[in-house]
Parts: C-alpha cells; sequence; structure tokens
C-alpha cells in the first residue's frame, strides 16, 4: 500500500513563501505520476500542479503559473510544491496525489484520476 505524507504547510502573509513536501512510500517516486491539489472552505478540489512519470512533462493551473514550481527528489522520494508569491485566494488545505507511470493529461485535474492520497497540510496566506 502507497502512502503519502505532507508537510511543510503554514500561515505566511501575502507575498511570502512556503515549501510543501510529500514524502511516497514507494520503491521510487520515478514509477508515479505525482500531483499536488488544494481545497478552499466551500469550494471543490482543484489541481494544482503535475509532473508526469518520467519526470518530463509538468503543468500547472493558470492561478498558480509563475509562482509555484513542483520537483522531486527521486533519493528521498519526495515531491515538493515551492510556493512564492503567495496570495489570500492560495488559502487551502494542500494534498499531494500519486498514481502509477501516469501522465499529466487534461484528465490529471480530476481526483478519480490518482489513486493515492495524503491526509493533506493546510496552508493560510493573510492579507
Amino acid at each position: 500500500q502507497v502512502q503519502l505524507v505532507e508537510s511543510g504547510g503554514g500561515s505566511v502573509q501575502s507575498g511570502g513563501s512556503l515549501r510543501l513536501s510529500c514524502v511516497i512510500s514507494a520503491y521510487t517516486i520515478r514509477n508515479y505520476c505525482m500531483g499536488w491539489f488544494r481545497q478552499a472552505p466551500g469550494k471543490e478540489r482543484e489541481g494544482v500542479s503535475c509532473i508526469s512519470w518520467s519526470g518530463d512533462s509538468i503543468v500547472y493551473a493558470d492561478s498558480v503559473k509563475g509562482r509555484f514550481t513542483i520537483s522531486r527528489d527521486s533519493a528521498k522520494n519526495t515531491l515538493y510544491l515551492q510556493m512564492n508569491s503567495l496570495k489570500p485566494e492560495d488559502t487551502a488545505m494542500y494534498y499531494c496525489a500519486a498514481k502509477f507511470q501516469g501522465y499529466c493529461s487534461g484528465s490529471w485535474r480530476l481526483e478519480t484520476y490518482f489513486n493515492y492520497w495524503g491526509q493533506g497540510t493546510q496552508v493560510t496566506v493573510s492579507s
């Protein structure tokens, strides 16, 4: 059973930065398409960013392009989300997700695309 554990959330002021981490308990993160999602109170969960299992495809939601960067460290089996220039509207619970040998096609934005989910880490941005 693959497990995902997020960390790195917290409270920051607008314009600040945070780096989220997600450790995957798999043989290697390189076998998995990984995604970051977020869910604000009263809103649906939305896809933030995705990196394909091969690592050669990365996509971002329009709302975070130029501000967020997804990356992975295979030696640590860890996925990252570097978040810069944070805005109050980025406030949400952030989740990482994994799919075995998946790609960041249009379907990645659907929750049902991913097989494994973490418990989430809260990000709060104050104005």
